[in-house]
């Protein structure tokens, strides 16, 4: 396709315009043999320069074709020395038959106008290409964020039907999943890996008590959120947490709710893949988890919300990261 678009061109376009592409192609393709010690580079590169020098000669013979047309040869005269021959008698001239008007001659191109125009025409190209990623919209191949994926085609217990109606695992990770939740972690460059929701019920409750759950996972950082919709008080939650020896319990105010900071291991479980089927080693101790809890209402009837983070590293973000995330995601959810 190509070389047929090339033929359609003019031979003052054409030519300049394959000497220009040749030399470039061949300069730079011969640069990178002598950088890189590659034989058959070089050898390409030869082959674009005796082909752009074989272009440069043909328009060199062509030049000097048009400066110096053949002109026809003027006719002898008579031999000195020699007595002019008799002419003949004048004729009477027959009646003046009318000549053909003279045909104009075409003016040929001009070699040097179409020589310009081929180079800025290949000019013209080069810089649209050069200026054409920065204007047209290019394809974005960076990786995009990840969306909820929750479990809206499975039959939802039956605890999420009464009333009030509890959230959603796809509510919750709606909520969750904002685009500025990595530069609330204190990671503004990372994107989500994964975000899912899910509509569990509470452990020991025999499916009464509603507690969906959403998780957005980045590269650093892993952010969970789930719901609970019970009658514990955070009051009774902290005397819990203390019962049960947790030290590391802070108490706080969130949204004008009380809150609480704790600490805890998440729980590390390896499975392996064999021959006869999978086998699962001992439940092990993971990396920490920090974890902030706050009250469903200022007015804490029950329940509460559990803002937790963890990375496989062992690293935590500070507690104002996750005090950020609640005054953003919390008020976005409406049960």
């Amino acid at each position: 396709m190509l070389g047929f678009l090339l033929r359609l061109l003019p031979f003052w376009v054409r030519e300049p315009l394959l000497i220009v592409v040749g030399s470039v192609l061949g300069v730079r393709v011969v640069y990178l043999a002598v950088r890189d010690h590659d034989r058959m580079l070089a050898g390409l590169g030869v082959v674009f320069l005796v082909f752009t020098a074989i272009r440069v000669h043909t328009v060199v013979r062509a030049l000097r074709a048009r400066r110096n047309p053949n002109t026809p040869v003027p006719a002898a005269g008579p031999a000195a020395g020699t007595a002019p021959q008799p002419q003949p008698s004048a004729r009477p001239q027959a009646a003046a038959v009318p000549q053909p008007a003279p045909v104009a001659v075409e003016k040929a191109p001009n070699a040097w106008g179409q020589a310009v125009a081929a180079v800025a025409l290949f000019g013209a190209f080069g810089a649209a290409l050069w200026v054409a990623p920065h204007v047209l919209p290019s394809q974005d191949n960076t990786a995009q964020p990840a969306t909820c994926s929750g479990e809206e085609h499975e039959k939802l217990p039956n605890v999420y039907k009464k009333d009030p109606r509890p959230l959603t695992g796809e509510a919750l990770c709606k909520a969750l999943n904002r685009p500025d939740l990595a530069r609330l972690l204190g990671t503004p460059a990372e994107t989500a890996t994964t975000a899912s929701g899910s509509n569990n019920t509470a452990a020991l409750t025999d499916g009464r008590v509603a507690e969906p759950e959403a998780e957005i996972a980045f590269d650093t950082y892993t952010v969970h959120l789930s719901a609970t919709y019970n009658e514990l008080s955070m009051a009774q939650y902290v005397k819990l947490k203390r019962i049960g020896g947790e030290q590391n319990v802070e108490t706080r105010t969130v949204l004008g709710r009380p809150a609480v900071f704790s600490s805890d291991h998440t729980m590390k479980l390896r499975i392996r893949l064999g021959d006869g089927g999978t086998s699962g080693g001992p439940v092990e101790q993971g990396p920490l988890a920090r974890t902030l809890t706050v009250a469903l209402d200022q007015k804490d009837r029950g329940g509460y919300y559990d803002l937790t983070v963890w990375s496989t590293s062992g690293a935590l973000p500070d507690d104002s990261a996750l005090l950020g995330i609640a005054e953003k995601v919390l008020p976005a959810i409406h049960p």
